[in-house]
C-alpha cells in the first residue's frame, strides 16, 4: 500500500483559506496573539467587529458573553492600559457626562488630539470593506499602485518633569484605585505641568485629584483625574500690584527756612540755584534771610540811641 507525502506538516494548524469580499474584521497580529486572558482578544475582537455607536459597557458585553462583571471589567482594564481602547469623560447636552469610548487599529499611529475625535476602527456597516486577499492565492493587480505619501506623525509630547511624575506616581499612596500605569502618567503629566507653571502648590493639585472621589468607577480612574485637570484648573493668580513710589520726607531749607521734600538735608532748590549762580543784585533785591537777621540788631540799637538823645 502506497504511503502518500504530505506537503503540510503534520501537526499544528492548517489555514483552509477563503477570500473574503464583506463582513469581516481586520486586527492585528500583535492584538490576535496577545498573551494572557482570552477573554481580552474576545472582548477585543467583538468590539473591533461591531459598528460604530454600539455600546461597549460592561452591561452591554455582559448580555453577549457568559463571563461575569469581575472578568469583563478586567479585560477592558488590560486593553486600555495597553492602549486598544481609550475611555474619555466628555460633557453632553445638558451639561450631563458622558463616556465615549475610542477603540484604535494600532495605538502607536493613532492621533491623540483632544480637539479632533480620533478614528475608530470598527468596521464600516453602510459599504462594504476591501476583500481581505491571502498572500499565497493572491492575484496580481492590473493597475500599479501608486506611491503614498508616509503618514503625518504628531509632534511628541514634551517629556513630563520629574515634580509632575512624582505627584502622579504618589497618588496610589492616598487612595490605591489612583495607581495608574505609564502611559496613563505620560498622558496626564502635561496637565499637572500646567498646573505647577501656574503657581498651584502640590499638596494643592493632590487634594483636588483625591478629594471627593465616587466609591465606585465605571471606568479608569485616570480619565476621572484627567477631566479634573482639565475643568477644575484654578484661575492664574493676578499680579501683584507695582510698589508706591517712596516719597521723601520733609526738611527745612537751611537759608530761607521753608519746607521742601528732600532724601537729605540741605538747601532747597531756589537756593541750591541762587547758590550755583549768585546774582551780582541778590543783595539788593532779595537780600537773604541770614542778612535780614543779621541787620535786625543793628537796627534796634540805632532806634535806642536814637531815644536817648531826644
Amino acid at each position: 500500500m502506497a504511503t502518500a507525502q504530505l506537503s503540510a506538516p503534520v501537526s499544528g494548524a492548517i489555514h483552509v483559506r477563503t477570500r473574503l469580499s464583506g463582513n469581516f474584521t481586520i486586527l492585528a497580529n500583535r492584538l490576535a496573539r496577545r498573551p494572557g486572558s482570552a477573554v481580552t482578544v474576545g472582548v477585543a475582537l467583538y468590539i473591533n467587529s461591531m459598528p460604530d455607536g454600539t455600546p461597549v459597557t460592561i452591561e452591554a458585553l455582559q448580555k453577549h458573553f457568559t463571563e461575569g462583571e469581575t472578568v469583563i471589567s478586567r479585560a477592558l482594564r488590560e486593553l486600555e492600559a495597553d492602549g486598544w481602547l481609550e475611555r474619555r469623560i466628555l460633557r453632553g447636552p445638558g451639561g450631563r457626562f458622558v463616556t465615549r469610548t475610542y477603540v484604535y487599529t494600532l495605538p502607536e499611529l493613532a492621533h491623540h488630539d483632544d480637539t479632533q475625535a480620533p478614528p475608530t476602527s470598527s468596521a464600516p456597516s453602510a459599504e462594504p470593506a476591501p476583500p481581505c486577499v491571502d498572500a499565497a492565492t493572491s492575484l496580481p493587480s492590473p493597475r500599479t499602485p501608486q506611491p503614498t505619501a508616509p503618514p503625518a506623525h504628531p509632534r511628541p509630547p514634551a517629556p513630563a518633569t520629574p515634580e509632575a511624575v512624582a505627584l502622579l506616581n504618589a497618588l496610589g499612596t492616598h487612595d490605591p484605585r489612583l495607581a495608574l500605569s505609564r502611559r496613563e502618567i505620560a498622558r496626564l503629566a502635561p496637565g499637572v505641568d500646567a498646573w505647577l507653571d501656574s503657581g498651584v502648590r502640590p499638596a494643592r493639585i493632590t487634594r483636588t485629584l483625591t478629594g471627593d472621589l465616587p466609591e465606585s468607577f465605571r471606568t479608569r480612574p485616570a480619565a476621572v483625574l484627567a477631566w479634573r485637570l482639565a475643568e477644575l484648573q484654578p484661575a492664574p493668580s493676578p499680579e501683584p500690584p507695582p510698589p508706591a513710589p517712596t516719597v521723601a520726607p520733609l526738611r527745612n531749607c537751611p537759608d530761607c527756612d521753608r519746607a521742601h521734600r528732600s532724601p537729605t538735608p540741605g538747601p532747597c532748590p531756589l537756593c541750591a540755584h541762587h547758590r550755583r549762580h549768585p546774582s551780582p543784585h541778590a543783595a539788593d533785591d532779595d537780600p537773604p534771610a541770614t542778612a535780614v537777621a543779621a541787620g535786625r540788631p543793628q537796627r534796634a540799637s540805632a532806634e535806642a540811641s536814637a531815644s536817648r538823645r531826644c
